[in-house]
This record gives C-alpha cells, structure tokens and sequence, in this order.
C-alpha cells in the first residue's frame, strides 16, 4: 500500500501589529516616567501605614542620613539654581559658570557654605565622595538663621508653591529629625510630610 505523502505548508505569523504595540508602549513609558535624583547617601526609612502620597513636582527634599547629617535638593534644577544665588550672594560667595554646572549637574546641597566654592571646583565623582562627609549646618549664625533655614527660605523665594518633604533612616537619632523639624518650626513651617515605606499586613 502506498504511503500518503501529507503536503507540508509554511507558517508565517506576522509580527508587524507586535511590533508597533511594543514601539508604542516603550514611548508611552519613556514620556511618563519620572526619574529619580541621585542621593547624597542611601537611607531606608521606616516602616509606617500612611498612604499619603508625596507630590512629585514642587518639593524641596531634606534628607537626614543615619550619622544625622542634613542634605537639602529638589528636582527643578531653576529651583535650585535660585536658592544658590540667594544664598551665595546674601554670604558673598563667589561661583563661576563652571562651577554652576557642576552643581546643576549634581544639585544635592550638603557642604557649609565656607566650602561650597572649593566643593563645586572638585570633579564630579569627588563631588559625590565629599558631600557625603559634611551636611548643610543646622547651628544658627551669629545668633540668627542657621545655614539649613537660609536653604529652605531660598527654596521658598524661589518657588512659592514648594512643599517640603522629610526622608530620614530608620536608625537616624529622633534628636536630630526634632533639631530638622524645630529649624521648621521657627521659619513658621509647620506642614510637611515624613518619606515612610508603607508597612504591609503582618508587619
């Protein structure tokens, strides 16, 4: 009995509709995205049940690291750029155009003024390497504002919509985040918000 020879076919899928879906999802991806400023230091916060979200525009960033050190930024680099010549030219500070796009660059601001003109001059991985050692002053100045409080009023002159919003470690002292909050207080900032992780069930 002869065999029966079964007539083989291609199979061909077209892979064009895929294709554009894919190319359309990346772009929707890539225009609503929002990408995250680098932090001077690594802080994990604490656990808490708030379910507040922290507005994505318009904030001014403290960050108090575990060794209690302060660190101020925001993610408007117009913002930014006024407070520092706010404050560097209320203190005399003098800052060149490279020196402004070193900071534009990295615009975390965690050095005492008397050093933010030899800061900026550093290359910018030794920018990230030393602005880890110091923190913006939180001891007042000749009996008036402290260094963190002159940061904060220019973040507020330049933008008057600014919130403010307070990420602080788990292990970070409560001494240090009262000092944060006092300094606050005393400007008559009495609304911010506290940068938790959501705490699951069963925590």
């Amino acid at each position: 009995m002869g065999k029966i020879k079964i007539e083989k076919k291609d199979i061909w899928i077209d892979m064009t509709p895929m294709s554009d879906v894919m190319t359309l999802l990346l772009c929707f991806f890539m225009l609503t995205s929002t990408f995250l400023q680098p932090e001077p230091v690594k802080v994990n916060t604490p656990n808490s049940v708030s379910e507040v979200k922290v507005p994505e525009k318009d904030v001014l960033n403290i960050l108090i690291g575990s060794d209690g050190k302060v660190f101020i930024g925001t993610d408007n680099k117009n913002d930014v750029v006024a407070m520092l010549q706010t404050v560097t030219d209320k203190f005399g500070v003098k800052i060149n155009k490279e020196q402004l796009k070193n900071f534009k660059d990295n615009s975390s601001i965690g050095v005492p003024l008397n050093m933010f003109s030899a800061y900026l001059s550093l290359e910018p991985e030794k920018m990230a390497e030393e602005i880890q050692k110091y923190g913006v002053p939180t001891d007042s100045i000749d009996g008036g504002m402290s260094e963190f409080q002159e940061w904060v009023a220019a973040a507020k002159e330049a933008n008057s919509d600014m919130k403010i919003a307070i990420k602080c470690d788990a292990t970070t002292k409560y001494e240090v985040v009262k000092t944060v909050m006092s300094e606050l207080q005393d400007m008559n900032e009495n609304r911010y918000q506290l940068i938790t992780n959501l705490k699951k069930e069963g925590e």
